[in-house]
Formats: structure tokens, C-alpha cells, sequence
């Protein structure tokens, strides 16, 4: 069982709610929460029951406002390279986990924070929640993978804007841009997070493996290669019991049960 300081980790049956614990600091990601977080995400990576995974801040005031800065300033080029790697195989190893990942927004997502939402499947915010890159103020770039998720996502041109002014936006702008997909009031954003949740985590847990994997890798690829990918990963979900199940129940008119087979 894992023992973590600086993450909370709640299971609802086939969901599991991963909350970072550090309101206090606005939810900074220092490496010893980045740690814990690594850990936890290889947990629910090997745990067969959880489908989804909701990922969110404690409190109201930051989903997280950023890396340390404590922990930055004192990086030289090669520590600096190696603490970009490192968070890069993180972020991307919530971007590649297989099951969905939901970033449940409240308040500031800024630098490493807007990063690590970046790299979860879908994101919902809160009305008064806040987006923004700000690393060029200090110095720096985006490490993180900012700087090649958020054109992916909003276009080069806003991301540019973003990054090179280090602007701060509001969450109507950030979904009006493309980096929020759904906004929510405050005192229901939880609830609707874990009720979409339900929704995806109640469909086949291979479909949405490959669905993820077919997206993900296509971004990267010619159509033609892309369209030879989705063929492949259609036709592995063909030869699964959860596809048998799933048109059994529908042709049946009853409620499917998936298990991942």
C-alpha cells in the first residue's frame, strides 16, 4: 500500500479520485510531489478495477500554480535538463496510461500546473478557474511539455501568444481557445467530473485503451499511416470478449458488463 504526503488517492468503484495535497502552496509541484504523484499513476496504471482516473487540487484556489521555484532557481543546464526529462516521463505517462484522465480544475492552472493538465485526456474548470505559461517572466521555457501540447491543442499562433507573453487567461477564454474542454459552476464541477466519468468508465475498457492509443499516436502520423492504425487497433478490439459482450447486449436490449477482456 502506498504511504504518500503529498497526494490523496480515493477510490469509487471503477474511478479513482487523485487530489494533490498541498493547498497551503497553492499545489506547487516540488519533485517530492511529483514523486508521489509518478507513484500513484503506476498504482492505478496496474489496478485493473479503475477505469478512470479524476485528477484535481485540494482546495478552491489552485489545481496547481506552477513547478517550485525554490527547486528551479537552483538548477544548472545539466540539472536542468535532467529536471525536464524527468517531468516530461511523467506528464507522458499520464498522457499514455491507457485509461482516460480527467483534470478537475479549480483555480489557478499556471507553468507546470497548465502542463500537467495538458497531459491529462480532457479538462474541466471551474467559471473562475485561470490558465497561463508565465516561465518566460522568470527566465525560463515551458519544461514540461508545454510548448509542444498547448499548439497541439489551441493552434501555434495562440500558443505562441501564450507562451511568449506569459499571459494569464480566464477559463471562458481558455475554452473558447481549445484548452478547456468543459466549463462547470464551481459547486458542481466535482459532481460533474465523477459523473462523466461514470459514463466513460462504464463503456469497454479495451475500446478506450485503443480509442486513447489510436488518437494519440495518429496526431503524429500521414492520414494513411493513421488510417492503418485505427484498422489495427479495430480489428484487436474485434477479437476481445468485450466486443461479443457488447453486441450481445445491445442486440438483447440489456445494460452491457465489461471486463476487459
Amino acid at each position: 500500500m502506498l504511504i504518500l504526503e503529498n497526494i490523496k488517492v480515493e477510490k469509487q468503484g471503477s474511478i479513482a479520485i487523485l487530489t494533490l495535497t498541498r493547498p497551503q502552496v497553492l499545489n506547487v509541484l516540488n519533485r517530492a510531489l511529483l514523486t508521489e504523484l509518478a507513484q500513484a499513476i503506476e498504482d492505478l496504471a496496474s489496478d485493473a478495477a479503475i477505469r478512470l482516473v479524476l485528477l484535481t487540487g485540494a482546495g478552491t484556489r489552485a489545481f496547481a500554480a506552477g513547478a517550485d521555484i525554490h527547486e528551479v532557481a537552483a538548477l544548472d543546464q545539466a540539472a536542468g535538463l535532467e529536471y525536464a526529462k524527468w517531468g516530461q516521463g511523467i506528464l507522458r505517462r499520464i498522457e499514455t496510461l491507457g485509461k482516460p484522465v480527467i483534470a478537475v480544475i479549480f483555480g489557478f492552472a499556471l507553468g507546470g500546473g497548465c502542463e500537467l493538465a495538458m497531459a491529462c485526456t480532457l479538462r474541466l474548470a471551474s467559471e473562475d478557474a485561470r490558465f497561463g505559461q508565465p516561465e518566460v517572466k522568470l527566465g525560463v521555457i515551458a519544461g514540461f511539455g508545454g510548448t509542444q501540447r498547448l499548439p497541439r491543442l489551441v493552434g501555434r499562433g495562440m500558443a505562441l501568444k501564450l507562451l511568449l507573453s506569459g499571459e494569464v487567461i480566464s477559463s471562458a477564454e481558455a475554452f473558447r481557445i481549445g484548452l478547456v474542454d468543459e466549463i462547470v459552476p464551481s459547486d458542481r464541477l466535482m459532481d460533474r467530473a465523477i459523473a462523466l466519468g461514470k459514463a466513460i468508465a462504464a463503456n469497454a475498457p479495451i475500446a478506450i485503451r485503443n480509442t486513447l492509443a489510436a488518437v494519440d499516436t495518429g496526431l503524429d502520423l500521414k492520414l494513411d499511416d493513421a488510417l492503418a492504425e485505427e484498422a489495427s487497433l479495430f480489428a484487436q478490439c474485434c477479437a476481445t470478449q468485450d466486443k461479443v459482450e457488447g453486441m450481445t447486449a445491445f442486440l438483447t436490449k440489456r445494460p452491457a458488463e465489461f471486463k476487459g477482456e
